[in-house]
């Protein structure tokens, strides 16, 4: 399985952000949206990612306050990404390796979709669930052996 099938069954919804909007906007769109991350995008291009896994972070170095911080002190500058190319194990290897709840898909330059941990684990148990139910059929299926042989 790739990341453009977990993407054709997730649908293309994307929330994005521009580095220079306040954090606080930033919280409330995740709140509003119940999103966990927003892509932060600026003249066209990704530059960053913010989870709230950096929301969290920004508020505690701030007193518990999130002040007038912006988007671009909290973000991550360095998200790993994925292509629609790549496959579901190398997805979950990269994501349990850095920790990564959320990654922007990307087709050269072109943000194409973020998938997340959740929709990772969907798409593994939705297979398996397929898998099994097939095996049951072939199973059931079974032809009887002939009593002769």
């Amino acid at each position: 399985m790739k990341v453009s099938d977990i993407l054709r069954v997730k649908g293309n919804t994307l929330y994005t952000i521009t580095p220079d909007e306040p954090l606080a906007e930033a919280a409330n769109t995740m709140a509003d949206k119940d999103i966990g991350s927003l892509v932060v995008m600026e003249h066209g291009d990704l530059v960053g990612m913010l989870t709230f896994r950096e929301v969290i972070v920004a508020i505690v170095g701030n007193g518990g306050q999130v002040g007038g911080t912006l988007v671009r002190k909290a973000m991550d500058d360095h998200p790993v990404t994925c292509t629609l190319e790549t496959d579901l194990d190398e997805i979950r290897r990269i994501m349990l390796e850095r920790h990564a709840r959320y990654m922007p898909v990307m087709d050269k330059r072109m943000l194409m979709g973020v998938i997340s941990f959740y929709d990772v684990a969907k798409a593994v148990v939705d297979s398996q669930n397929f898998e099994n139910k097939m095996l049951k059929a072939y199973i059931r299926d079974w032809p009887a052996e002939d009593e002769s042989s």
